[in-house]
């Protein structure tokens, strides 16, 4: 036997498993909720808590903070799952706790791993006991809890929600368990740096798939001729079974490939944009990014040429959000291809560029009196706010009167998609306009420039 596989914990839990934090101070990642000063740090610290739901990804360390907290507060701790347990062993849970808290004073943390899975019927069984004090519900759940979990339960509980972990977070893991006794601290393992960005990146957030793909690279890695087992870059990327793809997040690769990405789908090639969009999923890139990228796009590139572009780059967003990878990237999907496929026009775009120049330019122009405020009509009597016509009382629900005192024009609809629509709509409403200007006499309006 190598001389590093002598030194294995003869603990054969998993790695994430004897890593688990033991303080508040143990825990990584959450200082959103666990920084000094925070709400959920000083209800724990002064044993003064009620009833929790945890919301999170997987490896954010939900359970270890059940944990942490049962240690802290001095609570006994009883564990259940959404998946396995069914109301006659909640009940029985339920009322032991209720006995130990009439007959010691000590209370029980009931930590329920996955309580989104549980029936209507089974978060009913708990509500009595929560309402009353006798447990100390300490809810865990992957799914948005205010649409998973019954209003009555999460009425009488504090809702948190932990963040996937940072790569830095990721880091500390890794290097913690290299060196504690209780993880990999009785071997020598040496994590080449590359070797742990990689670990940290593409675990998407997830503590314990890191420190479980750390355990396996560290066992199955022959040592060196001095028994040190050596992690490379190519280790690692067999242990979380993911190969690396060259993408700095923070440099060159981000950049160019969301450049890539964009101009892809501006271009009106779905197959190009397609394997951009994976190549940034693949390497860890942040969906919202991806999805708020799009939003931009819809009304930069597509605008009113297609106005449902923006609905459902939007709806993809909040996909993201609401349903979390790896499953949101059928809406990402979904929404590039769409965009992709759209028509394409930058005439909004153009327009607020060429006002907001104006405006910074100096060019601002006075409201019209007809259009001020003159909701106050002594007031707006007196100030000669008065003369605004109704849109609605014209013909066509249209009626010539002067918006901005100036001819120019800013939007310039072209002949793409519904923007095409617009154009012949809005040259209808220069006729009508111009028809009504020679019944009055008055000059007709300057011409719109030809449409390039």
């Amino acid at each position: 036997m190598p001389e590093a596989a002598s030194s294995l914990p003869t603990d054969d839990r998993p790695l994430a498993a004897r890593m688990r934090p033991r303080t508040l101070d143990d825990i990584v990642g959450q200082d959103h909720i666990l920084g000094p000063g925070k709400l959920l740090r000083r209800a724990i610290e002064a044993d003064r808590l009620s009833s929790l739901i945890l919301y999170g990804p997987p490896g954010c360390g939900k359970t270890s903070l059940a944990e942490v907290i049962a240690h802290a507060t001095k609570r006994a701790f009883d564990r259940s799952s959404g998946v396995l347990s069914n109301v006659a062993g909640l009940r029985a849970s339920l009322e032991a706790a209720k006995q130990r808290l009439a007959v010691s004073g000590r209370r029980t943390i009931l930590f329920i791993d996955e309580i989104h899975r549980f029936s209507k019927s089974q978060q009913d069984v708990l509500l009595p006991y929560v309402e009353e004090g006798a447990v100390t519900l300490v809810g865990a759940t992957t799914h948005n809890p205010f649409f998973f979990i019954n209003n009555p339960l999460t009425s009488r509980s504090q809702v948190f929600q932990l963040e996937p972990l940072s790569a830095e977070a990721v880091g500390t893991l890794l290097r913690r368990a290299l060196a504690a006794p209780e993880g990999l601290g009785r071997m020598r393992v040496v994590l080449e740096p590359d070797a742990e960005a990689h670990l940290a990146a593409v675990c998407e957030g997830d503590g314990r798939r890191a420190l479980n793909a750390l355990e396996i690279a560290a066992r199955t890695t022959p040592p060196g001729p001095d028994g040190t087992v050596r992690i490379d870059r190519a280790a690692a990327e067999e242990s979380i079974q993911k190969k690396a793809v060259q993408y700095d997040r923070d440099g060159d690769g981000h950049y160019d490939t969301i450049s890539a990405f964009i101009k892809s789908v501006r271009g009106s090639d779905p197959n190009a944009a397609l394997y951009w969009l994976a190549k940034m999923l693949y390497a860890g890139e942040d969906p919202r990014f991806i999805a708020r990228r799009l939003v931009i796009l819809a009304s930069e590139d597509i605008g009113n040429a297609d106005p449902r572009g923006l609905t459902v780059a939007v709806a993809a967003l909040e996909a993201v959000d609401f349903v979390g990878m790896p499953e949101a990237q059928l809406a990402l999907a979904q929404a590039t291809t769409y965009l992709a496929t759209a028509p394409k026009s930058n005439a909004s775009c153009t327009g607020i560029s060429e006002a907001m120049a104006d405006v910074k330019a100096g060019r601002v122009l006075p409201v019209p009196r007809h259009l001020r405020d003159a909701h106050n009509k002594r007031a707006a009597q007196a100030l000669g706010h008065v003369g605004y016509r109704y849109a609605h009382d014209g013909p066509e629900h249209f009626v010539d009167q002067e918006y901005v005192p100036t001819d120019k024009i800013y939007y310039h609809p072209t002949d793409q998609g519904y923007e095409d629509v617009i154009r012949k709509r809005i040259a209808h409403w220069n006729d009508l306009r111009a028809a009504a200007r020679r019944a009055r006499g008055a000059p007709p309006p300057s011409p719109p420039p030809p449409q390039g």
